[in-house]
């Protein structure tokens, strides 16, 4: 990472500063990335990635488009893989261990690692049926459980009390808002340890776009948040942590409010400012 002294960016970000200013020393480090290299075919898409991050933090990627934000996050859970001629090198450790190692079940890391779209893809079921979908997957049968997990899900994603007596309603007939709100309750039903959100506001009103940003608040407290967004206002005001990524490298990480006050690399700064992205 450069280490060029920038000026405060132009740009009128407000921050939040109430967010806790976790350590890179005292919080415990749930996923490691190192020298991690990405190909799609001849395509050097990812380009020597060392990041480590911690436990009940919201970590935002920024960047523009098509400087490896996505496939980052992809790689995290291994659905990068399901794209053809994908080369991978480098490491991840997930809790310590490799998730490319062959012993590693990449189903377990998925249900450990939950994923939100940037558009809302509720399965075409009930809003029950959508959050009981992974539980009975993974073997839950009691109905009295499953009514427990449906609502407790939904509790969790503040869209309880919208959808509670019309749990049988297609999840189609939501709203957008509601429909991505009812994604996460979904996710959040197999327990998950870390949450990837790739855009999940970029199709939302505004309003729905609160919601959500609001929700992703109260989850870190019990979950670790990856977000991928365009939207810098946003990673100022969610995110305790910053990674910017260009071409495929991670240019800077750091605390939010110093990313976006007082960045240490004048490529950070030009993004942030609106130079160029």
């Amino acid at each position: 990472m450069s280490t060029l002294t920038a000026h405060k960016p132009n740009v009128a970000i407000k921050l939040v500063d109430n967010l806790p200013k976790s350590s890179y020393k005292t919080s415990n480090k749930i996923y490691e990335t190192t020298n991690l290299n990405l190909w799609y075919g001849e395509t050097h898409a990812i380009k020597g990635i060392d990041l480590p991050i911690y436990e009940n933090e919201v970590v935002a990627i920024i960047g523009p488009s098509g400087c490896g934000k996505s496939t980052y996050l992809k790689t995290l859970n291994r659905m990068v893989e399901l794209v053809p001629e994908v080369k991978v090198t480098g490491k991840v450790t997930y809790n310590g261990k490799s998730i490319f190692d062959n012993s590693y079940d990449v189903e377990e890391l998925r249900s450990n690692v939950g994923m939100v779209f940037q558009k809302p893809n509720p399965f075409p079921k009930s809003i029950y049926e959508n959050i009981a979908y992974g539980p009975k997957i993974h073997g839950i049968r009691n109905k009295a459980q499953l009514d427990e997990i449906v609502e407790q899900s939904l509790k969790k994603a503040y869209i309880w009390d919208e959808v509670k007596d019309r749990l049988d309603t297609n999840a189609y007939e939501l709203s957008g808002g509601q429909q991505q709100r009812l994604c996460i309750a979904r996710c959040l039903a197999i327990e998950p340890e870390v949450i990837l959100m790739d855009e999940p506001t970029s199709a939302l009103d505004p309003k729905s776009t609160l919601k959500i940003e609001e929700l992703i608040r109260e989850l870190k407290e019990t979950y670790s948040i990856i977000i991928v967004t365009h939207n810098m206002q946003q990673a100022a005001r969610i995110s305790d942590k910053t990674a910017f990524f260009l071409d495929g490298k991670l240019i800077e990480y750091n605390q939010t409010n110093q990313i976006f006050k007082n960045p240490l690399d004048a490529r950070t700064e030009g993004y942030i400012s609106g130079q160029f992205g």
